[in-house]
């Protein structure tokens, strides 16, 4: 008999980070959960097609989104990520501006999260639950450092799927997922970088 292949769904219900429990963890601990994560093989394909229910044709600002992207200008960036996890706070015609999680390493994105959650519009922790946040409510603040190698610009005419909207009571599983896809750098290079920017 076949082995079923983890969804993303089952990866939620198998594997429920609560937000305040973990950004209490230590790094070693972050990184088992990873290798346990790593060892279900879960890639960007599985996490849009797992559940349809969740598949939006845009974006609102204050709610988390999963995609895979194509950038514009990819031939002149150091590095991009192809599947982007994002917390848009802005809207302009054609595009949005956002929070791409995946440029911090894991328990920085939840330090960020856990931060941010200051923003949220009530404490239901479902899916109405949304951050009101603008860059000019945490640029310059210390406790939103982590917030500036995070900022990335999105244009709708390069998304290449469906977003995928991941509810509040998901978002801290969707953090540890692995499946940042980084271009013309790896995840090491990329999170040092934004460490030292964060500084």
């Amino acid at each position: 008999m076949a082995t079923k292949t983890p969804t993303l769904i089952d990866v939620f219900e198998r594997n429920k980070y609560n937000l305040d429990d973990v950004a209490k963890k230590s790094r070693t601990w972050f990184q088992q959960q990873v290798l346990l994560l790593n060892r279900q093989r879960l890639t960007p394909n599985k996490v849009l097609n797992s559940n349809e229910e969740q598949l939006r044709s845009r974006v609102s600002p204050g709610f988390m989104y999963m995609f895979a992207y194509d950038p514009k200008y990819k031939d002149t960036l150091p590095y991009y990520d192809r599947f982007p996890l994002v917390l848009p706070y802005n809207t302009f015609k054609g595009g949005y501006i956002g929070l791409n999680l995946h440029y911090l390493p894991h328990q920085l994105r939840i330090r960020l999260l856990d931060n941010l959650m200051s923003f949220a519009n009530n404490t239901k922790m479902d899916e109405t639950t949304k951050l009101r946040y603008s860059w000019q409510l945490i640029d310059g603040a210390s406790r939103y450092k982590l917030a500036q190698p995070c900022i990335k610009q999105y244009l709708v005419e390069h998304v290449r799927s469906p977003f995928r909207k991941i509810d509040s009571n998901d978002w801290a599983t969707a953090m540890m997922l692995p499946v940042e896809r980084f271009v013309g750098a790896s995840n090491e290079q990329v999170w040092a970088d934004s460490k030292r920017l964060a500084r």
